[in-house]
């Protein structure tokens, strides 16, 4: 985007009514702060195709590492972030573990994450 199409307000103005009603509403900066911490891991290729991988299907570390073409180790590497930012789960079944999204909230943020790129 050209500086051109940046409109700049020439206004001097402060619309208190506009800036009060929106710092009511405004969350706690510890909130937000969480908030961009979560965006910052989807900020990373690799922990987004894995979480592609997992909305389709819960699947063990050695699955995820056949289907990516990377080493057991990265993959658990970035497995541990995730599950550290509460976006994925696991669960164990005899000696192999499962790993999945955490709920459905991470499932709607990735799918309209998607849906916002391909537009």
């Amino acid at each position: 985007m050209a500086n051109k199409d940046i409109k700049k307000c020439d206004c001097t103005i402060i619309h208190e009514d506009v800036v009060n009603k929106v710092k009511e509403n405004m969350p706690p900066e510890e909130n937000l702060y969480d908030l961009a911490e979560l965006f910052k891991v989807f900020g990373d290729s690799t922990r987004i195709r894995i979480l592609y991988a997992l909305s389709a299907s819960p699947m063990c570390v050695c699955d995820i590492a056949a289907l990516l073409n990377m080493s057991q180790s990265a993959i658990s590497h970035q497995l541990r972030i995730l599950k550290q930012a509460r976006l994925v789960k696991y669960k164990k079944e005899g000696k192999v573990v499962y790993y999945s999204l955490d709920d459905d909230h991470v499932n709607q943020i990735f799918a309209h994450g998607l849906e916002h790129v391909k537009e």
